[in-house]
């Protein structure tokens, strides 16, 4: 993993406990465990100060101190990162399951993309995406570094003493993160705790990955961190240039067409009618993107293999193939149904004034 955006294996590669095994009562053993038995959690330190915060959402500031006697699960989190989305529907879950039981979720927003320090942004993807927990706004990376975090997502739990007990990088060991709740719950003095693991059902975005086919890496479009542009050699950055159509792109390669100015931070178009192609090979395909004038529309048709992409549409596209940009946020373009194979993807923007940051895969 990067400290960056993270694509990750299905198994979540940073785990401080090993993946545990598939039969039940060593998998429960994990979370319960006899009396006199020598704790199975390290403690890993402190839960760090909550001061850093620039705002709070869904509650008033947050302390640790405040928090004592609650088990404390604190989830890093950048809204448009897709490793942290497709882990989301776990983190509502165990919010509302276990509030009862003495579990107190608090998120803390820190941005990767310039416009996710918009607070007015934070506030509507937060209600968007059902975030209803407490939320610390962490847009000057104070928190961040408190707890010397380098990921996103990153879960930390604290037990009813504020010590750090568990933590995971990326998605994944969901089974494991919820047993550790149950267990921390439980030492804390929690009764009839439920020890059913929790059942989401995910839609768009929050979908899991088709890790078996996946074969794309996110890939950044501004030239700071961009990698696979093919037109590369030919860019003038940071200034208009009109790029010619691509003919072909070997697999994980992008390119532009029409008149864009490629920046340190994005691509952006500045005439309608460009295009964006990407080579890749995965089921979903979804671009990180938004008008660059805030309360711009902009619309967009995609393609597949220079056809219409009917029937393999994302969640953010009409069944003709068109959607429209309106927010600063991921957009999942397309999701194939069938046999995954390499495919040359495109979007033409029927509008100047998108800005394109970043494409994820899943």
């Amino acid at each position: 993993m990067s400290d960056e955006r993270n694509t990750i294996d299905d198994t979540g590669s940073a785990a401080t406990m090993p993946k545990p095994s598939t039969r039940p009562g060593i998998l429960r053993s994990i979370a319960h465990r006899l009396a006199h038995d020598a704790d199975v959690l390290p403690v890993e330190g402190r839960l760090a100060s909550f001061d850093g915060a620039t705002d709070w959402l869904n509650s008033e500031p947050l302390t640790p101190e405040g928090l004592r006697g609650r088990v404390v699960l604190v989830d890093f989190w950048t809204y448009t990162c897709v490793n942290w989305l497709r882990t989301l529907p776990y983190v509502r879950a165990w919010a509302a399951k276990y509030r009862d039981d003495g579990l107190r979720v608090v998120g803390v927003h820190t941005p990767e993309f310039g416009f996710e320090r918009e607070i007015d942004n934070v506030v509507a993807q937060s209600r968007a995406l059902g975030v209803e927990y407490p939320n610390a706004v962490d847009s000057d990376y104070n928190m961040w570094r408190a707890f010397a975090n380098h990921y996103w997502p990153a879960v930390y739990i604290a037990d009813g003493q504020g010590r750090i007990r568990y933590h995971h990088f990326g998605e994944g060991e969901y089974a494991m993160t919820e047993m550790v709740i149950q267990q921390l719950l439980l030492d804390s003095g929690a009764e009839d705790v439920d020890q059913d693991l929790v059942a989401v059902e995910p839609r768009g975005l929050e979908v899991a990955a088709d890790w078996r086919t996946l074969q794309s890496p996110e890939t950044y479009l501004g030239y700071r961190q961009s990698t696979g542009f093919a037109s590369e050699d030919l860019a003038a950055f940071d200034q208009a240039h009109v790029y010619a159509a691509p003919t072909r792109l070997p697999l994980n390669a992008w390119d532009l067409s029409g008149n864009w100015t490629v920046a340190g931070h994005a691509a952006v178009l500045n005439e309608p009618g460009g295009r964006l192609a990407f080579q890749f090979h995965a089921r979903d395909l979804n671009l990180v993107m938004g008008p660059a004038s805030k309360g711009a529309s902009i619309l967009f048709r995609i393609f597949l293999d220079g056809e219409v992409a009917a029937g393999a549409q994302g969640s953010d596209v009409e069944s003709a193939g068109r959607g429209i940009v309106t927010e600063q946020r991921t957009y999942q373009l397309i999701r194939q149904p069938g046999p995954i194979v390499d495919r040359l993807f495109e979007v033409e923007f029927l509008d100047a004034g998108v800005e394109a940051y970043c494409f994820t895969f899943g």
